[in-house]
């Protein structure tokens, strides 16, 4: 093991005066905490600085709070702010290998650093750091595996993008721009476009049903954290069948549209087809469309793309410290319903690129798993 401080020399940022902070992009970018993983800044400084705190395109930064994130940064001439620092590495160490051996070292200080609402990464604890460190060739040859990996990873991801693009290009293609006055298809209100008054219904938890009422096993209770993951992640919480029965006005079914009431507001995903009907949380909204006058995958897709829509969304929610829809308000929103047969087809389309998204998302997951397994070989 070797102490980091013997590899590299770090830099840390200044204390730039907040009230030099800008939009003008005629100012030199001044990096944030936030900004560290993207390598690139929407803030700017309108003052004087050191010198010694212009960075260029390619050095190596960590972010000292909340995620301890290590990466490239992007742009020649920002500036180093306090709570990020600079890797300077020294001849005895590959930078791309300690870029990597930070990572992991940093993400198991992450895990084990108690926080009340941010975490803190001290100079103290990067300074008495210790990574195993082989001789120079072998870092070397260990980064430049990792690095081709992590293009692999970056292309599949890249993939996975531009398919999702494709599916909303297709969108537009067919229904046109939705926020547009002109818009020539039929127009109603969201509840209109359900078969009933209750289509639209938010789950009973976290006031009607205590903690204890949980169970280990049973009807799945479904979350934002599934909603936010599309459905590729599965519930934590159950409850019996009995409870499910008596909950049944809350239930979610395949073709039913949640869509996220907290948080990440307005986020929606269509429940699968193969799943077996569940229960959703109180954080979380059930859309039950008319099947015969409107598709599901066509709903869920306009609630995200139309620009207006999002806008009436935004309007019906509200909360002193988080965002949350008003149901009774959300209801009055008003939506679009084309001929069924032109849904239909954009959904025949959607279902073709799923199988393309499928394939790219399975080769995805299999490089990461090497990635990792060889993180772990190198890293511990």
């Amino acid at each position: 093991m070797t102490k980091l401080t013997d590899l590299c020399d770090i830099q840390y940022g200044y204390a730039f005066d907040s009230g030099a902070f800008t939009d003008d992009e005629s100012y030199p970018q001044l990096v944030r905490i936030r900004d560290v993983k993207r390598g690139y800044s929407e803030t700017y400084y309108n003052g004087e600085y050191p010198e010694e705190y212009v960075l260029s395109a390619g050095d190596l930064l960590i972010g000292m709070d909340g995620e301890f994130n290590i990466a490239r940064w992007k742009v020649d001439g920002a500036l180093l702010n306090q709570r990020v620092c600079k890797i300077i590495v020294k001849d005895n160490a590959d930078e791309e290998f300690l870029r990597f051996a930070l990572s992991k070292a940093l993400k198991a200080i992450e895990d084990r650093t108690s926080f009340a609402t941010v975490k803190h990464l001290s100079a103290k604890e990067l300074n008495k750091l210790e990574i195993p460190v082989p001789p120079y060739e072998e870092q070397k040859k260990i980064s430049e595996i990792l690095h081709r990996l992590e293009k692999v990873i970056d292309i599949r991801q890249n993939e996975l993008a531009s398919l999702d693009e494709l599916i909303k290009a297709r969108f537009v293609e067919l229904f046109g721009d939705m926020a547009d006055s002109q818009c020539k298809w039929d127009k109603c209100k969201l509840i209109d476009a359900c078969a009933d008054s209750n289509d639209i219904k938010c789950g009973p938890f976290g006031t009607q049903l205590g903690k204890d009422e949980y169970t280990d096993s049973g009807v799945e209770v479904w979350e934002i954290p599934q909603i936010n993951s599309e459905f590729k992640t599965m519930p934590t919480h159950f409850v019996t069948k009995e409870k499910a029965q008596n909950l049944e006005q809350y239930s979610i079914r395949p073709g039913d549209i949640a869509m996220s009431r907290k948080g990440n507001v307005g986020r929606c995903a269509v429940f699968p087809e193969s799943f077996e009907e569940g229960i959703i949380h109180s954080d979380v909204l059930r859309i039950r469309v008319d099947g015969s006058r409107v598709a599901p995958e066509f709903m869920m897709r306009q609630l995200h793309y139309s620009g207006d829509i999002q806008h009436q969304i935004e309007l019906v929610s509200s909360g002193a410290i988080m965002a949350g829809i008003n149901v009774t308000k959300l209801k009055d929103i008003c939506v679009y319903v084309p001929p069924k047969t032109l849904q239909d087809e954009f959904v025949s389309f959607v279902k073709q690129v799923d199988k393309s998204k499928v394939a790219v998302k399975k080769a995805l997951d299999e490089t990461q798993t090497l990635f990792d397994s060889l993180m772990q070989e190198y890293f511990g």
